[in-house]
This record gives C-alpha cells, structure tokens and sequence, in this order.
C-alpha cells in the first residue's frame, strides 16, 4: 500500500510538472532567430570605464532579475579621443528586451574632486541599424527597452 501511494506521487508530481517543462525559453529555442547586436562606447577624454553590457539572453525575466550581474558581464577600458572604441558584439534573440549597454567612470574618475567629467557616448546597434545613441557626463546608457 505504502508503494502504491508513493508511485502514484510520483506520478501526479510528473503529470504536474510536464506542462512547465514542455515550455522552452526563446534564448534556448532552436528556432528562434538571433539578431547581431553591436555595441560601442567612446569618451571626450581619458578615462579607465566599466562597461556593463547584455552579451545572452536570459531565459526569464525572474531568472534575470534573481542576480542581472551574472547576464551583465563587466568589461574595464581606457577610452579617451587617442584611443580605440570600446566594441562588443554578440548575438541575442530578444535585443527590444534584453541588449543593453552603459558606461560609467570608475570610483576615482567620478570623485567630488575630479572636475573633468569623461563624456561617454555609446551606441547600439541591430542587424547592422543604429537603433539607440545616448551620450552623458558621467555616463551613458543605450537601451531599446526602458530600463
């Protein structure tokens, strides 16, 4: 009897689970398209940045929100009018939700005593268009969603 009830469980446990585990993630589809995304991030002047960037989609919302550092790698750069860029290209099968990019300072660059402010500028593109610029003092973010 005590077999019996715990294989029927186990079989309303299943019954119960098949409906959320037959629902597949966009970013895991097979499917599903993905979009090339470009971002780029320049400044005015010299600065050391911290560029945090979408480079995967994640599956949910709830999943993202639960720590959005592990889906926003972080990437440091000395960015200045002499030096290159700052580009990163991935792949997202939901840029309108998820590709996102900002620029900030580091601690030191942002002090009450640093006068200079960097002027970030970023940019996003989309399979090749340019869906979003922006462009801010002590940073800048470039977004198609409204963060």
């Amino acid at each position: 009897m005590q077999l019996a009830r715990s294989l029927f469980g186990v079989a309303v446990s299943c019954a119960l689970a098949a409906p959320a585990l037959a629902v597949v993630p966009a970013a895991i589809a097979d499917d599903v398209p993905l979009h090339h995304v470009r971002y780029t991030v320049t400044s005015d002047t010299p600065v050391a940045a911290r560029i945090y960037y979408r480079q995967a989609d994640p599956p949910d919302w709830g999943t993202y929100s639960h720590d959005p550092y592990v889906w926003s790698p972080r990437a440091d750069a000395q960015l200045g009018p002499d030096r290159p860029p700052w580009v990163f290209d991935t792949m997202l099968a939901s840029p309108d939700q998820w590709a996102m990019v900002v620029a900030q300072a580091n601690n030191n660059a942002t002090s009450v005593l640093h006068t200079t402010q960097p002027g970030f500028r970023c940019t996003l593109e989309v399979d090749g268009a340019v869906v979003k610029t922006n462009e801010g003092g002590r940073g800048a973010l470039c977004s198609i969603r409204t963060w």
